[in-house]
């Protein structure tokens, strides 16, 4: 019997592709800096910055100065764009999120959250319409674990205090978290609803999982 949906966040619950994007190229860009040279330093930090070990204006303060371009009006001009960026996402996910959560809660079921985020996600989730929702938030910058670590959904289900089989796990399939989800014992369910709107790259569906194509589809499972 399943007690729990366990979901992932980005281009799950919300997607970067209804905003303005402002990612490592457009950073690059706002700094008047080869993006090749930008990252040399960004690529190298994501894990510190995914773990906990390293803010986003720690990273661009690096980057600054290591290239000897450092004024604190431009590191602080790039480091509140980011942060609005992100916010901006929560404002523009799909109005049937909030019905399928509402839908779920009504039936007695538990939320979790397992999300790979740094530091400016993790500003823009906690004050968000969606982030009350869960019983279990856990957050990869907080909890110094992430995806595809078994490991961290070990420590959602603990908090849970269910077994993996009472639990479905719903995400778009990036960092290998739906094979992590099954190989820790949940039932793993990709959500495809965002996939058509990533312009960045070819839409990835895996069809080794069960697919749900609308947000509400999960009622199905539950």
């Amino acid at each position: 019997m399943i007690k729990a949906v366990v979901f992932d966040m980005f281009e799950t619950l919300v997607t970067h592709y209804r905003s303005e994007w402002y990612f490592g190229e457009h950073i690059a860009a706002d700094m008047g800096l080869a993006e090749d040279k930008f990252r040399e330093i960004w690529d190298l930090t994501d894990d510190d910055r995914t773990l906990g070990k390293k803010t986003f204006e720690e990273t661009i303060k690096e980057i600054l100065c290591k290239n000897n371009i450092y004024s604190e009006e431009l590191c602080g001009k790039i480091v509140a764009k980011r942060f609005e960026n992100k916010k901006e996402l929560f404002t523009n996910f799909r109005e049937d999120i909030i019905p399928m959560l509402e839908a779920l809660r009504e039936r007695g079921l538990k939320l979790a959250l397992i999300s790979n985020c740094y530091d400016e996600e993790v500003a823009a989730i906690k004050p968000s319409r969606l982030y009350s929702y869960f019983d279990v938030p856990v957050l990869s910058y907080e909890v110094g674990l992430q995806k595809p670590d078994l490991a961290i959904y070990r420590y959602a289900l603990e908090r849970l205090g269910l077994k993996p089989e009472e639990c479905l796990y719903v995400g778009d399939g990036g960092n290998s978290e739906l094979q992590s989800a099954t190989e820790v014992g949940m039932k793993a369910l990709q959500a495809r609803w965002y996939l058509p709107e990533n312009t960045r790259k070819t839409p990835k569906y895996m069809y080794e999982f069960e697919g749900l194509d609308e947000p509400l589809d999960i009622l199905k499972y539950v």
